[in-house]
């Protein structure tokens, strides 16, 4: 059964999107993994798909009205005077690379109507469950890309996931978005109380070595993740201006 993580942090700007897909890259093609992985965006700015597919890829997938991870959440909307919508998940999916040896890097791409599901919710967040279990024997890896928001699309993320995955850029407001993490996962439990998410952990990310603000920022951040128990990774992501980077430190701990 593939693994499936969701990436969150209900503040925006730490590279949720950036992390998500040089993950998906590291696992389907570095050489000692060649996974087949999966990525979900579920942030309506659809930037995670946008990265694994160009501007231009992505614009051709809208352009040709394919289904996306929007058409999952209205499958069952009803239209007055029109039938009810279906979609089969394998439907939703695009191909980004295969990779010799074994290694394959798909993706449900967003779009920006993702946003307009949140104004009518009903029990949408339910449907994203099920869909991925359809796909789930052809996935070791399923990694979900979220929204810093909290919304049904969040509620939608735990009740898919296995572990979820904090980036946190150590800056001035690097602990804000994590207590209201905090207060999310725990409504959540208290929701669904049967449904299990573990926290895979906390990665500082875009770190840059500035003194003495990020030291301070981190220090914060782990005075917190200690309090509810939360491993950080000792291996920080450096900012970079280039497209991928290693990542290499996260893998063991999620397969």
């Amino acid at each position: 059964m593939a693994k499936i993580v969701s990436l969150i942090n209900m503040k925006g700007g730490v590279g949720k999107s950036t992390l998500t897909v040089n993950l998906a890259w590291h696992f389907a093609a570095y050489r000692n993994w060649l996974k087949k992985v999966l990525v979900v965006d579920l942030d309506p700015q659809f930037n995670a798909s946008q990265y694994l597919l160009g501007v231009e890829g992505y614009k051709q997938i809208i352009d040709e009205g394919r289904p996306t991870v929007w058409d999952i959440f209205e499958a069952h909307t009803k239209i007055p005077g029109a039938k009810v919508r279906t979609v089969d998940p394998k439907d939703t999916v695009k191909n980004v690379t295969t990779i010799q040896g074994g290694g394959r890097l798909d993706l449900i791409p967003s779009r920006l109507e993702l946003a307009l599901t949140l104004k009518t919710s009903g029990t949408k967040e339910r449907l994203l469950e099920p869909a991925l279990k359809k796909l789930d024997g052809k996935y070791d890896l399923i990694l979900i890309d979220c929204a810093p928001t909290e919304s049904i699309l969040s509620t939608a993320a735990y009740l898919s996931s296995d572990y979820i995955l904090v980036p946190v850029k150590p800056d001035y407001l690097s602990t804000i978005g994590l207590p209201l993490l905090i207060n999310s996962i725990e409504e959540f439990k208290q929701e669904y109380p049967t449904y299990k998410v573990d926290l895979a952990g906390i990665i500082f990310n875009a770190t840059t070595d500035y003194s003495p603000e990020e030291s301070i920022s981190k220090r914060e951040v782990k005075e917190l993740a200690k309090k509810y128990n939360w491993y950080v990774f000792k291996t920080e992501l450096a900012y970079s201006r280039s497209y991928n980077v290693t990542v290499p430190c996260i893998c063991p701990r999620i397969l």
